[in-house]
């Protein structure tokens, strides 16, 4: 018969005789009862870490689980850290919630926790986007906020994203700091639970249409949307926040035929159409691309639960609606911005536009071409924000992203937008229709101008701590005895971020990496292919991202050429072994 491991029944005990809520100890009971041992092993073998992005996990009782308490512990330990931070000032913090079972309560618990500390909340009352929540902080002057969100992740999980003075996530050496105060947190007795009604400050519509008036402001082809304001364009919020605010802004942009998918228009944390709410999965999109099909749609929008990405669908050359992927989406972007801004005599020599190393280098290739700054920093978009904020002042930013479907236009936030970036997708689809093309012939046009880029995501799951243990071996087996191959083509470069060193594994000098330590490798072969290894901060995968180019000579050539980065994707994921 299984037992449970003292270790665990230890912390399952200290729950059912602490100061839980009742209902809290009657369902740990009940496991106990029914010799849920596993369950149980999962809820309370460790305690869920708050790590440099936050909270992430399924919800439940226990130490392992998001819930009441654990929420509660991650706000005191901010509200302690904050409080060590600004010594003597009132501080402010901003919280907003998206669309999840249960955030609208979490989202509450946050505030009572702040305003118990005696801390100034502004707390948006219905569930907002997460680029609006960062653009909250910088509005109202905040020293931190709070989203409440799990993201695109299932329906299970909910999530706690904590933010700096500047909109941005957290970044060492503060994020550090914000998990060591998270981490001294020994005993509910030590949350401050019973709220200060008078320092909780609701906000809405106000922040709303500010911030939809700035990012109108931000337009660069407004004359091409008066002439295309009727083309038509297919949008889900896949049951998120972006209902608030994405329709909003096409309209206020200027488009006036856009077309909603009624199923999915009603928030709801079941999300009760989709298997995930990722805009990444193409069955997302499934009820947005039979309703395209059915209005013969121009474009087709969908946003995952708190916003901050988008994923999109256009027309092929067939007439068929294909999903452009996230490197595709943002190179095009990135594209239409500098193309944009050059054509109206905007670019000053100051611009910058930023990418993360595991993005396109398509990116790279059209800054380049354009004379516009780029830089590349390590995944997470609290980079680009972190460098975004280096930059306030000095140098303009354009545009960047990521190719996890993660896009920010302007300065206004620190985060990923897709509120802003649905907006821009649209203004540059109607800047190609206006000019004779198809979003998809622009792309055409792009691959031939500057190259084909193709890129390609595999992500392998390992659960559990075997699972953490393996990825860990994988990663250590990849640093020590790195392929000399992969796809035909000799491997010449191994970039070490974790070490922070660049190896030219032909000549055998390294050189000195210029960004901060992170647990990813990256192998650079002789024809310019980049394969990049990293463990997930938030799911317990590894991903390898392959990232292949060649010449396209003509729009006709598209299909064979696509044909052949596919063969030598196939053939560098077989040299890997993964």
């Amino acid at each position: 018969m299984q037992e449970l491991d003292p270790a665990v029944l230890n912390k399952v005990n200290s729950w059912l005789q602490g100061s839980y809520d009742a209902d809290v100890k009657q369902q740990i009971q009940k496991m106990l009862d029914e010799g849920a041992y596993t369950e149980l092993t999962d809820s309370f073998y460790r305690d869920l870490e708050f790590g440099t992005g936050g909270l992430r996990g399924t919800m439940g009782p226990g130490s392992n689980r998001i819930n009441k308490y654990t929420i509660g512990a991650a706000t005191q330990g901010l509200a302690n850290f904050l409080k060590k931070t600004y010594p003597g000032e009132k501080i402010k913090v901003a919280i907003a919630h998206d669309s999840r079972n249960n955030a609208d309560l979490f989202s509450r618990i946050t505030a009572e926790v702040f305003s118990a500390n005696d801390i100034h909340v502004y707390f948006f009352k219905a569930l907002r986007p997460t680029p609006e929540l960062s653009f909250a902080v910088r509005l109202f002057g905040c020293k931190s906020g709070v989203m409440l969100t799990a993201s695109h992740n299932p329906k299970e999980y909910n999530g706690y994203k904590a933010y700096g003075d500047d909109g941005g996530q957290f970044v060492f050496p503060a994020d550090k700091a914000v998990m060591d105060e998270v981490a001294k947190i020994s005993s509910i007795d030590e949350i401050k639970f019973t709220p200060i009604e008078s320092n909780i400050e609701e906000i809405g519509e106000e922040v709303d249409q500010l911030y939809l008036d700035k990012i109108t402001a931000l337009s660069v082809s407004p004359e091409a949307i008066k002439r295309q304001k009727d083309l038509k364009i297919v949008y889900s919020p896949i049951h998120g926040t972006g209902i608030t605010l994405v329709p909003r802004a096409l309209k206020q942009f200027g488009f006036e035929n856009v077309i909603l998918v009624e199923e999915q228009i009603t928030p709801d944390g079941n999300f009760p159409t989709v298997v995930y709410p990722n805009p990444e999965e193409k069955e997302a999109l499934t009820l947005a691309l039979k309703k395209a099909q059915e209005v013969d749609a121009d474009l087709v929008l969908a946003t995952d639960p708190d916003a901050d990405r988008v994923g999109i669908a256009v027309k092929n050359t067939n007439n068929e609606f294909i999903l452009l992927n996230g490197n595709q989406t943002g190179a095009m972007l990135i594209n239409y911005l500098l193309t944009a801004w050059q054509e109206k005599g905007k670019l000053t020599g100051k611009e910058y536009i930023v990418k993360t190393i595991v993005t396109t280098n398509l990116i790279e290739a059209i800054a380049k071409a354009k004379n516009v700054k780029y830089y590349n920093t390590l995944t997470g978009f609290k980079y680009i924000g972190e460098l975004m904020t280096k930059f306030e002042g000095k140098q303009t930013f354009i545009g960047g992203g990521e190719e996890s479907y993660g896009y920010l236009i302007g300065e206004l936030v620190r985060d990923k937008d897709a509120v802003v970036s649905s907006a821009f997708i649209a203004e540059m689809t109607a800047y190609y229709k206006d000019k004779g093309s198809s979003l998809f012939g622009a792309l055409i046009d792009t691959y031939i101008e500057y190259g084909f880029y193709k890129e390609k995501l595999i992500s392998i799951t390992k659960k559990g701590k075997t699972g953490a243990e393996e990825i860990k071996e994988m990663m250590e087996k990849f640093r020590t005895n790195p392929p000399k191959t992969l796809g035909g083509s000799a491997v010449i470069t191994l970039k070490d971020y974790e070490k922070g060193i660049e190896t030219d594994l032909a000549a055998g000098t390294t050189s000195k990496l210029q960004l901060p330590v992170s647990d990813v490798l990256q192998f650079i072969t002789a024809d310019g292919s980049i394969i990049s290894a990293r463990p997930s901060g938030t799911e317990p995968k590894i991903k390898f991202y392959c990232s292949v180019n060649g010449k396209l000579a003509s729009a006709a050539a598209y299909a064979e050429t696509d044909k052949q980065l596919d063969a030598k994707i196939d053939g560098i994921i077989k040299d890997l072994g993964v």
